[in-house]
């Protein structure tokens, strides 16, 4: 073999050059301006190029006045991104809610009692003796919970006086209007008749607490979600376009795209996701996953999908600037 058979191994040279953007970053010289940079994301490559993406997906679906879904799970409610959702629904940017259990019991609490900054590396064993959970860094004391459970008991009393089955839309509902503190999820989504809907309601604190108000108070009363997937299914039927933000995944990420499937998918999807495809898992689920079972359209004129393959905090309040606030 010559040097120049080599050297053609290493260097094979290319004959056309390519009709693409340049990778190019932000240029921080001169004033900072927040938009440009987010607009830099686009030939930033890697994760910023598909919060990018995703950008100009939730802009399309703005401008196509999609019904829009957005999908959480509880963790969100946990951390500082309340704040965010609760924003998303105060100023109408979001026409149905999906998420579990958790959200509602960290939203009801936080109106009263915050949690706190914590750390990640801690005495487990300490932390359970001093009445303390960890939900990663965040610390959340056990007192919040029992104060949960007098203000749930007194909503019980009301919720099932005149009817003993309720759907979980009529108690997110219900509860957010007994809540006064304009951070609420629970209290924006009453006041802007946006729909919550919350398919694991038992899931959470909450769950217990209507077991051992069933149990101690009233045998009768129930939760019945069929009415609420019949619901979720005629909002998508009804609607000329639809467009999802699915925040983490699970069962709330699953239940908007199942319910898009009786309309022949979603027509936009943006995803933001932890999750790893390899273990076949709906939390690794990627887009182009539920488009096989005809859970989201494929445009082939442009894209209408994409993933964020990030942590939610890092991104959501970026991507919420970017779609919504930049006018």
């Amino acid at each position: 073999m010559t040097d120049d058979d080599t050297r053609e191994n290493v260097l094979p040279g290319s004959d056309e050059e390519l009709d693409t953007p340049d990778v190019r970053g932000y240029d921080f010289r001169g004033e900072f301006d927040f938009f440009e940079m987010l607009d830099s994301y686009a030939t930033t490559g890697f994760q910023a190029s598909h919060l990018a993406e995703a950008v100009d997906i939730t802009k399309e679906m703005r401008e196509d006045d999609a019904t829009v879904y957005l999908t959480l799970t509880s963790n969100i409610v946990s951390s500082g991104l309340r704040e965010v959702v609760a924003h998303m629904v105060r100023e109408n940017y979001v026409d149905v809610i999906i998420t579990t259990s958790g959200s509602l019991t960290e939203d009801v609490i936080k109106t009263a009692k915050p949690f706190k900054m914590g750390e990640w590396d801690v005495d487990e064993a300490a932390l359970r003796e001093e009445g303390i959970n960890r939900l990663g860094n965040i610390f959340v004391p056990s007192d919040r919970y029992v104060w949960l459970e007098e203000y749930l008991y007194d909503f019980f009393d009301d919720f099932f006086a005149e009817e003993k089955v309720r759907t979980p839309t009529a108690f997110a509902r219900e509860l957010g209007e007994t809540l006064d503190d304009e951070d609420s999820i629970l209290k924006n989504a009453a006041d802007n008749d946006v729909p919550i809907f919350c398919p694991a309601l038992t899931d959470a604190e909450i769950g217990n607490f209507l077991y051992y108000y069933r149990q101690g108070y009233d045998s009768d009363v129930g939760i019945e979600i069929l009415d609420d997937y019949d619901s979720l299914i005629e909002e998508g039927l009804l609607a000329d376009e639809t467009g999802l933000i699915a925040v983490g995944a699970g069962v709330p990420k699953h239940h908007a795209i199942m319910t898009n499937l009786f309309r022949g998918g979603a027509d936009y999807a943006v995803y933001i996701s932890t999750g790893m495809e390899g273990d076949g898992s709906l939390s690794g689920a990627p887009p182009e996953e539920a488009v096989s079972w005809g859970k989201i359209k494929d445009d082939d004129a442009e894209p209408n999908y994409t993933q964020i393959e990030a942590e939610a905090t890092l991104v959501l309040p970026l991507l919420v600037a970017g779609a919504f606030e930049d006018e």
